[in-house]
């Protein structure tokens, strides 16, 4: 009870005043205690009344004052569940394991475990990568062979990056995340996609290289009928940092389903960015406008990049897969100079700020389905050489990343990843401007809680490290760099409990050999 509630003893008083000082303390004390009881038994009352005559909801109708620690337990539950019910390796979306080792790669901390692994080395899908008799000595061991996109674009990308940033929109996180990410990138010597938010100073003020993404809103490069603006582009692309473009046509967590940016964050700042009303919910078409069929879609990749002189590429869920014939023969038949330059794979396991949950678990194939696809069907039409393939979803660990070098990607990009290097908690409220790790929030209050300058240099070490730990995968199972990894370098545990080679269940294409006749 706080002090200055009670009576003060006067100085002075006589020892025979005390009783009475004592009594009349006791008094007020009794007073205040039969206050509170009260207020506390007329809230119950009024809760009580309040709950049976309401008929929204059938828990508290039926079970008045009780039935609300429902709704509360519901909502704890989860955060429960996290630290002290569910196992290491049990989580979802991502589990303790997965993020914890991200933790300690950003920290530059210890990253070896003691005694054996709790992998449960046995369930179906489970990757094992095959070691050799005679590992590439660590000194042997070369970097990274830098690689070239856009060869036909007036300005190409030469990166030497094997794991860099993926999109993640400025609104979506927020101005010190944003900071963190771009100034990581530029210490690491990666690149990050700015996501379908537009381009923001904090983007610009880290130094880094960047894949500028176009969303089917067009944010920052559109005039006010929603209509792409080739000036605006040019002005894009007028920053020597802007190395790329990307046009999304679909994402991982929510194919057929634009942008979705709740109003709560969408501040005056992030408005005039994106070109929309501060405060209202940012919600993006499902699909462009412009692009209603494979021609178009050609088109349209082709304008960006005679605007901005920049490779520009696609990126893309895989569902339905035989219009890539389609696409990639029309590209044979334009001149593969009208090729995409690139195309990011993301898979059905990919992340977002916010999604409906039925896209987010039913619509989409995984990227260990999609990404075998879409490789295989460049080499049947001859495009392999000419178009750059960057995986994406939910590859945030050395084993992920070593896994799509060995199926044929060229390069992997993460957000979610980047995020747990920041110091994300997977508190699941990506949504709602609450995060309490400060990146995906715009309350100044819960972002002095993320230092840019600490954080950056998390960054670059988690890519750092991802790449690090990925050559030591590459030199068990020998080969000279990571990009030497191949389909026979893996095996998945299959129904039976046996593992069977990546090679086997996805056999090596020839140029002209369709996907079904090599099957």
């Amino acid at each position: 009870m706080d002090s200055e509630l009670l009576p003060k003893i006067p100085t002075g008083t006589p020892v025979e005043a005390l009783p009475e000082f004592v009594t009349t303390s006791l008094v007020f004390m009794a007073v205040l205690f039969i206050f509170i009881v009260g207020s506390g038994a007329l809230t119950l009352v009024v809760l009580f009344v309040v709950d049976t005559t309401q008929t929204k909801y059938a828990v508290r109708r039926n079970y008045p004052v009780i039935g609300r620690l429902h709704h509360v337990f519901e909502r704890l539950g989860k955060f429960f569940r996290q630290y002290f019910f569910a196992m290491d390796r049990e989580e979802m979306p991502f589990n303790r394991e997965q993020r914890e080792w991200v933790y300690r790669a950003a920290k530059n901390a210890d990253n070896t475990v003691p005694f054996g692994s709790t992998r449960n080395l046995h369930p179906i899908g489970t990757l094992l990568f095959l070691n050799c008799p005679f590992p590439t000595l660590e000194e042997d061991m070369r970097p990274t062979t830098p690689m070239t996109i856009g060869p036909y674009c007036a300005h190409p990308y030469t990166s030497d990056s094997l794991f860099n940033i993926s999109a993640m929109g400025y609104g979506a996180i927020s101005k010190p995340a944003t900071l963190a990410l771009s100034n990581g990138a530029r210490l690491a010597g990666c690149w990050m996609n700015t996501g379908e938010g537009g381009l923001s100073p904090w983007h610009l003020k880290g130094g880094g290289d960047l894949v500028f993404q176009i969303g089917t809103g067009k944010f920052g490069v559109r005039n006010e009928n929603w209509e792409l603006a080739d000036d605006k582009l040019a002005e894009v692309a007028a920053h020597e940092q802007v190395r790329m473009f990307e046009v999304k046509l679909s994402q991982g967590a929510k194919p057929g389903k634009g942008g979705i940016l709740p109003g709560a964050k969408v501040t005056e700042e992030i408005a005039a960015i994106r070109g929309i009303p501060a405060g209202k919910d940012a919600i993006s078409p499902n699909r462009y406008s412009e692009i209603n069929n494979v021609p178009e879609l050609i088109d349209f990749v082709e304008r960006v990049r005679s605007v901005t002189g920049k490779p520009t590429g696609v990126k893309l869920v895989v569902g339905a897969w035989e219009w890539f014939d389609e696409l990639f023969e029309e590209i044979n038949r334009r001149g593969i100079e009208y090729a995409p330059d690139f195309i990011t794979v993301d898979g059905a396991e990919g992340g977002t700020g916010a999604a409906p949950m039925s896209l987010i678990d039913y619509v989409g194939l995984p990227i260990q389905e999609s990404l075998p696809i879409v490789i295989d069907k460049l080499v049947e039409h001859g495009l392999r050489d000419r178009i750059r393939v960057i995986a994406s979803g939910k590859l945030i660990t050395p084993a992920d990343v070593a896994w799509a070098l060995c199926v044929g990607a060229d390069f992997v990009v993460s957000a979610r990843g980047f995020m747990f290097a920041l110091g994300c908690i997977q508190a699941l409220q990506c949504n709602k401007n609450t995060c309490p790790t400060g990146i995906a929030t715009h309350n100044p209050r819960l972002q002095k809680g993320l230092d840019p300058r600490d954080k950056a240099a998390r960054v670059m070490n988690y890519a750092r490290n991802i790449v690090g730990e990925v050559c030591v995968i590459g030199q068990s199972c020998g080969v000279l760099e990571p990009r030497g990894l191949r389909r026979y370098h893996c095996r998945i545990i299959m129904s039976d409990g046996r593992s069977a080679p990546l090679d086997e269940l996805y056999p090596e294409i020839r140029p002209g050999v369709s996907t079904t006749e090599a099957a």
